[in-house]
C-alpha cells in the first residue's frame, strides 16, 4: 500500500493534536478523526471525516495516530468500550501510532495487547510544543518495530524535524521523561538566573540577550526567558501536564533505584505554582514559585534604600 493511499486515523484534537493533524490533512490524506468535546473549526471545516468513536477511526483507518493527556485517557481511547482496539478486530497490517506523553511501563503493557488484537504498535511522544506542532517542527522519539516505524516515518516528517528510532515500545516514552526532566530543570535555571539578576538591578531583557550568545544559551532561555519577562503565562505547555511528567520520571526512578533530587525539587516548584492557581499556566511559570519565595517579580523595579 503506498502512502498516497493510506488512510489515517488521528484521536484527540487538543492544543497540539490539532495541528498535527492538520498537516496529514494538508498533505493530501484522508483523515478519519475523534476528539473529547467539540472537534476544531480548522479540522471540522477541512476535508476530515468526523467518528462518533475510537473505534469507527480504526475501523476506517490503517494507521492510526493518538493524542491525549495521560495514560488513563490512552488506555481507555484504545481499551474502553468502543475503543481502538475494537476496532481493529479481523484486520491486519494496521498501526496504532501514540504520540501522547504517557508511562513507558504501561506502554509495553499496551503494545502487547495492541499485537495481540492484530496491529502494530509504536510509542511516539513528541517535544517542540504548541509552537513546534503549529510549524510542523516537533521533535518525535520513537519505540516499535523498525518495519512500522519505516512505514510511519514519511508521515512524521510531516509533523516534525528530528525523529528517531529510539529502540523498542517503551523506549520512545523514556527518552520523552528524560526530555521532560532537562526541560523543567532548564526552565529552574533560567527562572533562577533573571530572578538574580532583577533583584540585583540589572535589565532581566539585556541580561537575557547577553547570555544568549553565550555557552547558557537554550532554547529555553530563547523562549521561556521571554514569557518570563513578559509575563506572558499563557500555554504553550500546561504545568499540570508537566507535573504529570515528572511524576512518570519520579515514580520509575523509585522502581529503578535511582535518585533525581533536583527532579524532585522541579516538582515541588511546579506543586507551589498550582497551589497558587497556576495548574493551567504555561510551565514557564515555574518562575513564580520562585518569585513567591523572593517576594520579587522578574523585570520588578528595585527601591532604592
Amino acid at each position: 500500500m503506498n502512502a498516497s493511499s493510506l488512510k489515517l486515523g488521528f484521536i484527540g484534537l487538543g492544543i497540539m493534536g490539532a495541528p498535527m493533524c492538520g498537516h496529514l490533512i494538508a498533505a493530501g490524506h484522508q483523515l478519519f478523526v475523534n476528539t473529547v468535546g467539540k472537534v476544531p473549526a480548522p479540522i471540522a471545516e477541512s476535508s476530515a471525516t468526523q467518528c462518533t468513536t475510537a473505534r469507527g477511526v480504526a475501523e476506517r483507518a490503517d494507521i492510526i495516530f493518538v493524542m491525549v493527556p495521560d495514560t488513563p485517557d490512552v488506555e481507555k481511547v484504545l481499551f474502553g468500550e468502543d475503543g481502538v482496539a475494537a476496532g481493529l478486530k479481523g484486520s491486519s497490517g494496521k498501526i496504532v501510532v501514540d504520540m501522547s506523553s504517557i508511562s513507558p511501563v504501561a506502554t509495553k503493557d499496551f503494545a502487547k495487547r495492541i499485537e495481540a488484537a492484530g496491529a502494530q504498535y509504536l510509542d511516539a511522544p513528541v517535544s517542540g510544543g504548541e509552537v513546534g506542532a503549529k510549524n510542523a517542527t516537533l521533535s518525535i522519539m520513537v519505540g516499535g518495530p523498525d518495519a512500522a516505524f519505516a512505514r510511519v516515518k514519511p508521515l512524521f516528517e510531516k509533523m516534525g524535524k528530528n525523529i528517531t528510532l529510539v529502540g523498542g515500545n517503551g523506549d520512545g516514552q523514556t527518552a520523552k521523561v528524560a526530555n521532560q526532566i532537562i526541560v523543567a530543570l532548564n526552565i529552574e535555571a533560567v527562572g533562577e538566573a533573571l530572578l538574580f539578576a532583577s533583584r540585583a538591578g540589572a535589565d532581566p531583557a539585556r541580561v537575557r540577550e547577553a547570555l544568549l550568545g553565550g555557552f547558557a544559551s537554550s532554547k529555553i532561555l530563547e523562549v521561556h526567558a521571554e514569557r518570563m519577562i513578559k509575563r506572558t503565562f499563557d500555554p504553550g505547555f500546561r504545568i499540570a501536564l508537566h507535573q504529570k511528567d515528572l511524576n512518570l520520571a519520579l515514580s520509575a526512578a523509585k522502581e529503578l533505584g535511582v535518585s533525581l533530587p533536583n527532579t524532585a525539587n522541579a516538582q515541588q516548584l511546579f506543586n507551589a505554582c498550582v497551589a497558587h492557581g497556576g495548574a493551567a499556566w504555561d510551565h514557564s511559570g515555574m518562575v513564580r514559585a520562585l518569585e513567591f519565595m523572593a517576594n520579587f517579580e522578574v523585570g520588578q523595579k528595585v527601591q532604592e534604600s
